[in-house]
């Protein structure tokens, strides 16, 4: 059974960094954020209905890249992620959106801290909420009982951290 472990958290945060690095040390694959290319091929400003089609795309994606998965799985995103993204923007969220973050869960959630300095992206929409997007994560993970945990540090740092977190869970290699 492969073990799925979702890489989540604000913009900016070192997501996608740190789900290679983690798919790379335990000689796995990991998913790429698919609202990423979503966007950059869409060729016109996002729309609310666009987040749930993110989302769809996100696992479709998830389900691809599982079935050449070792024992982990490093997904970069999940459903947490559009659910805030859609009610900060938006204050709404698609039905779909809340129902496969409740029936799609991960055995594992690393919440990527904002001690990252930030970086400039045109995808990027929140520079100074960093705290607040955080704070949101905290909470939605903690009244949902999903298991996480917040890795911090900078570097190589970051990334020891993460798995000794995941080391922890005594996931079968």
């Amino acid at each position: 059974m492969i073990a799925r472990i979702a890489v989540t958290g604000p913009e900016s945060t070192g997501k996608s960094v740190l789900a290679e690095l983690l798919a790379a040390y335990y000689k796995t694959v990991w998913v790429p954020e698919y609202a990423r290319e979503y966007l950059d091929s869409l060729g016109h400003p996002y729309e609310k209905e666009d987040i749930a089609l993110i989302a769809r795309g996100q696992l479709a994606r998830e389900a691809i890249r599982e079935e050449k998965a070792t024992s982990m799985l490093f997904c970069d995103t999940e459903m947490l992620v559009t659910k805030i993204w859609s009610e900060v923007k938006y204050k709404w969220c698609d039905p779909w959106i809340l129902d496969a973050l409740e029936n799609h869960r991960y055995n594992l959630y690393l919440l990527c801290d904002i001690d990252l300095p930030w970086q400039y992206d045109p995808l990027r929409e929140h520079p100074d909420q960093r705290q607040f997007l955080f704070d949101l994560y905290y909470r939605e993970l903690s009244a949902r009982k999903f298991p996480f945990a917040v890795v911090r540090g900078t570097g190589e740092r970051r990334l020891k951290n993460a798995v000794e977190t995941i080391e922890q869970f005594n996931f079968a290699r």
